[in-house]
């Protein structure tokens, strides 16, 4: 070890240790170590999980999944998690634009599996309404409820223009796809809710520092923007919420072990080769990814070439569109039958968990390194 990791050890690990040891306490009793300010942490795998709900934002990719096997595991009640999922297409369209057609109702079949709540929360209209948008406002957000459905229209919003794709950008005003349709979505299905109100909630994500630069430098623990109780002496409408992220100190090998050791399916874009679950059409797949969906999945290439031409715009920072870039690279070689027909169909109808007497497969997809999703 060089000297400056011994200092960071020393610093991290056995002066925190020794001090603890004064007061009688063992490293286990600490959540986590030297916090930024209160109630932040950049490493916080084990917390006290003294919470009334635990909400879980499911996108049914491997990392939404581990980190709610990674919930469970630690004991956390099962009667009080819900299931939340953001409909990136929204719920007007007649078929999907960006995402996979059989996403929405894979986490609806994943919730029955579990007997856990499900809600849909999304921005009306979705990802194609939004990028759409000329001299308007956006649309309202539509939350899903305990009660129903609830419509919050947007009346304060400045009239705007996209007329584009979001680039590729660390940037979420750049990259708006996951502002506009899940974060700021995510944000007003808590605070339009009065059953958050007096409450204790921890809000689960299922990033990992190790898929990018940008998330390694993420914090584990700190408060979610919803919160009110650490912003205010006397807050109107007091709500404690937590943002956590349980999985982002894991590998990806071990992300894959938690999967298998649940026995859970693993999900459908894996199993066809993409080394990420995002959207099907997500403005960070690779050329190889574009090349297969515009060998299995023609018109979804082409109905994003054809927008990526109007706009003059294309996804690519290189200024090709995603046409051109799927003739520059080989398609992948699909052999999984069964996920390759499920791609194309609403309905999901393969098992959310692997039969007792079949083995649990790794996908192709795993550690494939292909760019397919958002970093």
């Amino acid at each position: 070890m060089n000297n400056a990791l011994s200092d960071t050890y020393d610093d991290r690990v056995i002066i925190p240790d020794a001090q603890m040891n004064l007061f009688g306490l063992e490293p286990k009793d600490i959540i986590a170590r030297q916090p930024a300010m209160p109630g932040v942490f950049f490493d916080a795998p084990d917390i006290e999980l003294d919470y009334d709900i635990a909400v879980v934002c499911m996108s049914g990719g491997k990392d939404s999944l581990a980190a709610l096997k990674y919930l469970l595991d630690r004991g956390f009640p099962a009667s009080r998690i819900e299931l939340w999922h953001h409909l990136v297409d929204g719920q007007e369209a007649a078929e999907s634009f960006m995402d996979w057609p059989f996403i929405d109702d894979y986490c609806v079949k994943l919730a029955e599996s579990l007997n856990m709540p499900l809600y849909f929360s999304w921005l009306k209209h979705g990802f194609k309404g939004e990028m759409l948008k000329h001299n308007s406002r956006s649309h309202s957000h539509m939350v899903g409820t305990p009660d129903g459905i609830v419509e919050l229209t947007r009346e304060a919003a400045k009239e705007a223009t996209r007329r584009k794709f979001p680039q590729q950008a660390a940037s979420l005003q750049t990259r708006w796809c996951s502002s506009a349709l899940k974060i700021d979505v995510g944000r007003r299905a808590v605070t339009c809710q009065e059953r958050f109100i007096d409450k204790k909630v921890l809000f689960v994500t299922g990033e990992r520092r190790e898929e990018s630069s940008n998330r390694a430098k993420y914090n584990q623990l700190e408060p979610h923007s919803t919160d009110t109780v650490r912003k205010s002496a006397k807050p109107l409408k007091p709500r404690h919420v937590d943002a956590w992220r349980p999985v982002l100190h894991l590998s990806e090998e071990e992300v894959w072990q938690m999967l298998c050791d649940w026995r859970i399916n693993p999900p459908v874009p894996y199993r066809l080769g993409w080394g990420r679950s995002s959207c099907q059409t997500c403005i960070f797949n690779g050329d190889r990814i574009w090349a297969t969906i515009a060998h299995y999945w023609p018109e979804r290439a082409q109905a994003i070439s054809q927008y990526e031409e109007e706009f003059g715009t294309a996804i690519s920072r290189n200024g090709k569109t995603v046409i051109e870039r799927a003739a520059m690279a080989e398609p992948l070689d699909i052999d999984d039958e069964l996920a390759l027909r499920q791609a194309s169909r609403n309905e999901y109808e393969l098992p959310i968990f692997v039969p007792e007497n079949q083995p649990w497969i790794l996908p192709a997809g795993a550690y494939s390194g292909l760019s397919a999703g958002a970093s």
